[in-house]
């Protein structure tokens, strides 16, 4: 029995085996994929999901450039989400007691417009008031020649602040530029060799400088104008995206560091606290953002999250804290929302619902459209309402409904937007209804439970 304590204790401690990708699971996602691509021209997409805090699925489909087939092993360029890195940076020097994140950057660069007022958390958070030096969706002119962050200091944070430092949300990668610069200044060392010592290799990571993945051995960018040809992008000049999107990554290392996270292991779990806290500005509202990422809530999940762009790339990475898992999209071409399709489409197809299905309940849509031209053509089976119902639709709202809906057609079809749950002792289910020629409309019901149940609410409106 001693022998056998070890081997014992060892099991004991070890994680959950996470589910696996199953291969219906996978021939969804492909098709997805396949389907995106197509539709949308974007060349490439490379995708992670982390299940259970464990990396279950890595693949890439289509071209990485003209000679290259995408990998899941290629680094693409992940832009913003780059900023929660430098980010991090800052809290560890805080905690090695070297700055403290209200401190004003005037401390550690100089010549910034109200370097004495703004602090080191309203850059991270997109509060300090700093003109953003790219918010263009393109390249501009400028930046086809080299720079380095001093450069885009003198030439965005020395201009009059575009509000009072803390008073607004604006996103602004001219902020990031600066709190790179203090994490130099401060550790003495170069911002990736510092990301490299305290983050990436503990983590086995291996990101390198976008600058250096600019060759026919990396993905290549991507553009297309309107409806025009996919052409391949120029990249900017080196130097300009530095501490606010410097880096290339694989989906892979991109989960390492998601899991990280959800674990709060290699850093102070107060660290990981401190970046996803929203920021609260001086008029006491907040929007969500932290530190570098995006703390919400969507299509019915808690989230952290944030996207990037880069000229030529567009990457999204969704974790979902309260399940430990994350679905992680990059793709080389800055148009189209490919990124958010595809992380919302695996999420439908990989994530368990974020609430438990009602039992018995279906979707109800052929007795919807029954009501739905009912309605239309002015003539209601009222034994299908409650009395609250009956009561709602009297002359005037039955007129208005005959009138409206008349004269839009038939609907081409209704579709449940999610799975019915439960409020106030009803059913509640919501529907988009489609039409040729018409934009969408949005339907919400309310019914009693169970197949035969009356409805309590049956509301059109526009989306």
């Amino acid at each position: 029995m001693l022998k056998l304590a070890p081997a014992l204790l060892a099991l004991a401690a070890a994680p959950v085996a996470a589910q696996p990708i199953t291969m219906a699971e996978r021939a969804a996602i492909d098709r997805l994929v396949a389907d995106t691509l197509s539709s949308t021209g974007v060349p490439s997409a490379s995708v992670a999901i982390v299940r259970d805090g464990q990396l279950v699925f890595t693949k890439a489909w289509g071209k990485a450039n003209e000679n290259l087939p995408a990998r899941p092993d290629l680094p693409y360029q992940i832009a913003s989400n780059s900023k929660q890195f430098t980010a991090m940076a800052l809290l560890l020097l805080e905690d090695d007691g070297k700055l403290r994140l209200d401190d004003p950057v005037g401390k550690y660069v100089p010549g910034i417009t109200s370097g004495d007022t703004i602090t080191i958390r309203q850059l991270l958070s997109h509060s300090s008031g700093l003109q953003d030096f790219w918010p263009q969706d393109y390249m501009f002119e400028t930046m086809t020649h080299p720079t380095a962050p001093q450069g885009i200091v003198d030439r965005w944070a020395k201009k009059p602040l575009d509000y009072a430092p803390g008073a607004r949300y604006q996103y602004s990668n001219t902020g990031y530029v600066v709190a790179g610069m203090i994490v130099e200044k401060v550790s003495g060392e170069q911002l990736l060799p510092f990301l490299n010592r305290r983050i990436f290799a503990p983590l086995g990571m291996h990101p390198l400088d976008q600058d250096e993945t600019n060759t026919p051995a990396f993905p290549a960018g991507y553009h297309r104008y309107a409806l025009g040809p996919v052409r391949i992008a120029q990249p900017p000049a080196r130097g300009w995206l530095y501490a606010a999107g410097e880096l290339s990554m694989t989906v892979a290392d991109l989960a390492k560091w998601d899991i990280a996270r959800m674990n709060r292991s290699l850093l102070p779990t107060d660290d990981w606290i401190a970046q996803e806290t929203p920021f609260v500005r001086t008029d006491g509202r907040a929007n969500g953002y932290a530190l570098g990422v995006e703390n919400h809530y969507q299509r019915d999940r808690h989230v952290i999250d944030h996207g990037g762009e880069a000229v030529g790339f567009l990457t999204q990475n969704t974790v979902y804290p309260d399940t430990k898992d994350a679905i992680i999209v990059f793709t080389n071409a800055d148009f189209s929302g490919t990124t958010d399709t595809l992380t919302e489409g695996i999420e439908q197809i990989v994530l368990n619902s974020p609430e438990a299905a009602l039992s018995g309940e279906s979707d109800r849509l052929t007795e919807v459209r029954a009501v739905y031209d009912a309605l239309a053509a002015g003539t209601l089976d009222r034994a299908k309402f409650t009395p609250n119902l009956n009561f709602y639709f009297d002359g005037t709202v039955t007129g208005d409904y005959r009138t409206s809906l008349g004269a839009l057609g038939a609907p081409t079809s209704i579709t449940l937007n999610r799975a019915p749950r439960l409020r106030g002792g009803f059913v509640n289910r919501n529907y988009t209804i489609h039409y040729a020629g018409h934009p969408d409309l949005t339907l919400v019901t309310y019914a009693e439970p169970g197949a035969a149940g009356r409805f309590e609410q049956f509301m059109i409106m526009p989306q």
